[in-house]
């Protein structure tokens, strides 16, 4: 095929897509509201006093203030009552002001002072010195060593049972986000199948698909994985160009963002014709997923989930226990504001599954140095048990299940 036909290829596969983001509502400051009020209550019943929340994710899910970590401290200070407190360089506060969903009071520090120093005698004023502060997990240590020249450390605990006790459950409103981030995503992934060409490079298909997720209403991709061939043996890619062959085994896993949403699938197939062997293995790995979305109900644990897929593969006569030819990592991980979130299904975590839990279920399945299988869907969990964000690929030869 040559270079023009592919191109006009490309262009006919972005043109079939519009924007799907119509409708799609953002979190509303109620809900904002009750997050700060589920946070309150998990601290009054842990005995925290209150929980610093850095510049990043957390700060975000609580107040819906979008902002970046830098040298300049930016944080907020959620009191177990009470209302939010900014904590931020005064020189921002119009900037700052204008970006908040959730109204917050503000201390501001000036460029000559320590924000350390008033954001403890902020606290030391609503709370004398008897307070317990709980901080984000993202806090940089840079911070907390600041903080713990000024306060004993054993005043100071992680704030990840606050955070991610709240975030692991998400609401009918975040699930719709998923969703339709999911649905983008999905038809992305479709546009890709249609344009792949002989020739083509890795760095081409990324280029594309970036296109088509702005196409689709989203600021691009949010990541991008294009492996060809052997490089599909590497989970998360090869430092060298691709050129798409004949035949090749193909691996795209990309996800984009939706009003702080994420989206994350993979698909596996053949440009052409597959061996028997990858046909094989493409089914070794579409039943460990089902295994996994099988194993996966209410009052089980996440590493029950795990244990299910490394039950299979010592049916499938592969290795279980994270070795080759297997699988060699965990079976998925949370995902919501950040692509990888609290619970994961793996070994070792005792996480009971709940309603609003939202995962990955990627068992990614390697016969080493030859090529790898990933199929990525996302579940979350409901009442009655799992439920697919995205159909997982029906066969080898079908994986958009478009026939």
């Amino acid at each position: 095929m040559t270079h023009g036909v592919g191109v006009a290829r490309a262009e006919e596969a972005l043109s079939a897509l519009e924007n799907m983001t119509a409708g799609v509502q953002p979190i509303a400051l109620e809900e904002y509201q009750q997050r700060v009020a589920k946070a309150q209550k998990l601290m009054r019943e842990q005995g925290i006093s209150a929980m610093y929340l850095n510049a990043g994710t957390n700060l975000e899910y609580f107040t819906g203030l979008k902002w970046y970590p830098s040298e300049r401290l930016v944080g907020a200070i959620l009191p177990v009552e009470g209302n939010v407190t900014l904590i931020a360089p005064a020189f921002e506060v119009g900037s700052l002001t204008q970006a908040m969903i959730l109204p917050m009071d503000t201390v501001l520090w000036d460029e000559h002072e320590s924000p350390y120093e008033q954001l403890l005698a902020f606290l030391a004023e609503h709370f004398s010195n008897g307070y317990k502060l709980a901080l984000d997990e993202s806090t940089p240590y840079s911070v907390v060593a600041k903080l713990e020249e000024r306060k004993p450390a054993e005043t100071m605990c992680d704030a990840k049972v606050i955070t991610a006790a709240c975030r692991m459950h998400k609401s009918p409103a975040e699930l719709a986000l998923i969703q339709a981030a999911m649905d983008m995503t999905m038809a992305v992934h479709r546009a890709t199948g249609a344009m792949l060409r002989e020739g083509i490079t890795a760095s081409e298909v990324r280029a594309f698909i970036d296109e088509a997720h702005r196409k689709v209403g989203a600021s691009g991709s949010f990541f991008c994985i294009v492996l060809f061939g052997k490089g599909t043996s590497y989970p998360h890619g090869v430092n060298y160009e691709q050129r798409l062959k004949k035949d090749d085994w193909v691996l795209i896993d990309t996800g984009c963002k939706l009003h702080g949403y994420h989206s994350d699938i993979t698909r596996t197939y053949a440009f052409g014709t597959a061996t028997e062997e990858q046909q094989t293995f493409w089914q070794y790995e579409r039943d460990l997923q089902q295994a996994a979305f099988d194993a996966a109900y209410i009052g089980k644990t996440c590493e029950f989930v795990d244990d299910a897929v490394r039950v299979k593969l010592k049916e499938q006569g592969l290795q279980a226990d994270y070795q080759l030819p297997g699988v060699p990592h965990r079976t998925g991980h949370g995902i919501g504001m950040d692509l990888h979130e609290w619970p994961y299904l793996v070994g070792g975590d005792k996480t009971v599954l709940a309603p609003g839990m939202c995962f990955s279920n990627e068992p990614m399945v390697i016969n080493p140095e030859k090529f790898g299988v990933r199929l990525e869907d996302h579940f979350y969990m409901s009442e009655e048990g799992p439920v697919w964000f995205t159909e997982p690929s029906r066969s080898v030869d079908d994986p958009f299940n478009l026939l």
